[in-house]
């Protein structure tokens, strides 16, 4: 009979998660629970929808070791594009979306020909593209706005889904909010049950049982306090599920693909994965147009959540995407992080921008204190390397 073997939570692993629950009341105590109401869940959510999409698209990238600098300036571009489209040829929404994905593509190819073929650092290309797609923006759009844009486009950004409503206690709830959570309280059980099955099957460590039902309860607290905030107001934001659709594609290509673990690989030790036989400049060439098609997805959000396009639309996007997944616990030097902790990384980011705006902070304080905390989370990952080295 085989031995269980036991092993203590990773607590590398769920402390941004104890951070993302630490801010959120610190800011709950400051703005006196402005931060907790219904509206302002709704808020959060739609705010930050594009910072997920981003950092999603940004940890393959950080995976590697590297960055891009363009993002900010390629989401504005895309933006520009679809402007342009609905407002001055009145277009089709279809055809408009096309558009922008299709520019998307060709800057994260146009970034992706320079650093895997031509070898250039990702820091110059992306740096390049970052200047070049601000200038393209404001030229493209004559330094104007473009708006307003059709409900049916603006439904993407600010739209929800179908609610149900019933009274409860004399207040209205949406039953589909909460089916929604209870399927997601299931398959998080689920999950954790056929984890535990597998690694024992194999002889793997298992967490003691009393941490596994503190960790469990905890995020089955977090999804319940959010669904039961959206079930009293609008009910589901339309971007909430855009955002769980591409964080479960990129989770599950970077966890149980070959693609994923080719980029692991590549961030660990380039050198090894190419004589392992792994093409690395085919998977520089894919995580960044990549890269690209995510900058455009998260210009439609935005650009449907603001109902016009902007010539500075995006501004500072790189930085906060960038921050989210070194703030979610991937490595500076690449070949550490998960798409889970990138999205966690996004909504602490965003849970700080909100917080300190409810709060009355101005714009460079917030700055500082954005500034403090990315710096907080590479010092801490760079000297809890070095005292395991």
């Amino acid at each position: 009979m085989r031995e269980k073997k036991v092993k203590n939570l990773d607590m590398k692993q769920y402390g941004m998660v104890v951070a993302l629950i630490a801010v959120f009341l610190i800011f709950s105590f400051l703005t006196k629970g402005a931060n907790m109401t219904p509206m302002n869940m709704n808020n959060l959510i739609m705010q930050n929808g594009y910072v997920v999409i981003l950092a999603v698209g940004m940890l393959l990238c950080v995976l590697t070791g590297n960055i891009d600098l363009g993002v900010g300036s390629m989401v504005a571009l895309s933006g520009a594009v679809i402007g342009i489209l609905l407002v001055d040829y009145k277009v089709n929404i279809w055809i408009a979306i096309l558009a922008a994905i299709l520019v998307g593509l060709l800057s994260g190819v146009f970034v992706g020909f320079f650093v895997s073929k031509l070898g250039i650092p990702p820091f110059i290309v992306t740096l390049a593209t970052m200047l070049m797609g601000r200038g393209l923006t404001y030229t493209v759009l004559q330094a104007q706005t473009k708006g307003p844009f059709p409900n049916e486009f603006t439904y993407i950004g600010a739209g929800f889904l179908p609610t149900i409503k019933v009274n409860l206690g004399g207040r209205p709830i949406d039953v589909i909010s909460v089916g929604v959570a209870i399927i997601i309280s299931v398959l998080i059980l689920l999950a954790e049950f056929k984890d535990i099955k597998t690694k024992e099957k194999y002889g793997f460590a298992t967490n003691p049982l009393w941490q596994i039902a503190i960790k469990e309860i905890v995020i089955l607290a977090i999804v319940w306090f959010i669904f039961s905030k959206l079930a009293t107001c609008n009910g589901i934001p339309f971007v909430l599920v855009i955002m769980a659709v591409l964080a479960g594609f990129y989770h599950y290509i970077t966890t149980k693909t070959v693609a994923g673990r080719q980029i692991y690989a590549l961030g660990g030790n380039a050198k090894a994965a190419k004589l392992s036989g792994i093409n690395t400049e085919k998977v520089f060439f894919w995580v960044y147009t990549n890269m690209g098609i995510m900058c455009a997805i998260a210009g439609i959000v935005l650009s449907a959540r603001n109902g016009s396009s902007t010539p500075k639309a995006g501004d500072g996007f790189e930085m906060d995407a960038i921050a989210s997944c070194y703030i979610g616990g991937a490595a500076t030097a690449g070949g550490v992080g998960t798409v889970i902790g990138a999205v966690v990384g996004a909504f602490i980011m965003g849970i700080l921008n909100n917080g300190m705006s409810l709060y009355g902070w101005s714009t460079d304080i917030q700055k500082i204190v954005k500034g403090a905390v990315l710096l907080g989370a590479v010092t801490v990952d760079l000297v809890t390397k070095r005292k395991k080295g």
